[in-house]
């Protein structure tokens, strides 16, 4: 069950920004570190410490049970995947498609245009309030996210917030990539999600998707304790 962004769009620059910068080029013949897998992240977030104040639930009415875990790098939690699918409207993402569709997002684009939620793997985490705890460990709009669904890795940014007390939701973007139905009516996924926010990380501007994964995976790597 998902609802609107409690919070306003911000305003941004005037001018408009590409979605992806220039990709940086590898030298011929050396060889890509293989990617950090979902079991390597899922094993750092075995245990938890936790920081939120109290927990979350995944519905409205449903079981407040969520924690909201910490390490000195990351603020971590395991949840479901509601589809958000705010923003930019689109064929897949519109008020006929999604009943509780809301045209803002509650980070910009660069431009001050809303995000796009059919295009942009982004997630969603509670508005402030009284269960507070990632906002206080260096989490905010921008933010690099690695969202865990069975094997897959995907990597994202934080992007839109919703319910202070709901956590649980990304883009439609980012059920497309980890391979669960995107559809902001039936679509989602009840269980198995991780979500994973390296503290005081930033994308900007935040629609640089190929930013977002290029840092994503050089994180992944120092928190498995990969070597450099």
């Amino acid at each position: 069950m998902r609802f609107p962004s409690l919070v306003p769009v911000l305003a941004g620059a005037a001018l408009l920004a590409p979605t992806s910068p220039p990709a940086a080029a590898v030298p011929h013949g050396v060889p890509r570190e293989a990617p950090v897998t979902a079991a390597e992240l899922r094993a750092m977030t075995r245990d938890c410490a936790q920081v939120s104040h109290g927990r979350y639930r995944e519905d409205a009415g449903g079981p407040a049970k969520v924690r909201v875990c910490g390490t000195r790098d990351a603020v971590f939690w395991k949840a479901d995947l509601d589809i958000d699918c705010d923003g930019r409207p689109g064929t897949r993402c519109n008020r006929r498609t999604d009943p509780c569709f809301s045209p803002a997002t509650a980070f910009p684009r660069s431009d001050g245009r809303p995000l796009d939620a059919e295009r942009l793997p982004y997630i969603v985490i509670p508005a402030a309030g009284t269960l507070r705890g990632h906002r206080a460990h260096g989490v905010r709009g921008g933010s690099v996210a690695a969202v865990l669904y069975r094997d897959r890795v995907r990597y994202a940014v934080v992007g839109d917030t919703g319910p202070h007390d709901i956590i649980g939701e990304a883009s439609y973007a980012t059920a497309r990539a980890l391979g669960i139905d995107p559809d902001p009516h039936v679509g989602g996924a009840p269980s198995g999600v991780t979500y994973i926010v390296f503290r005081d990380t930033r994308v900007w501007p935040i629609e640089y998707h190929d930013e977002a994964v290029a840092q994503g995976e050089e994180l992944a790597r120092e928190f498995v304790g990969r070597p450099g």
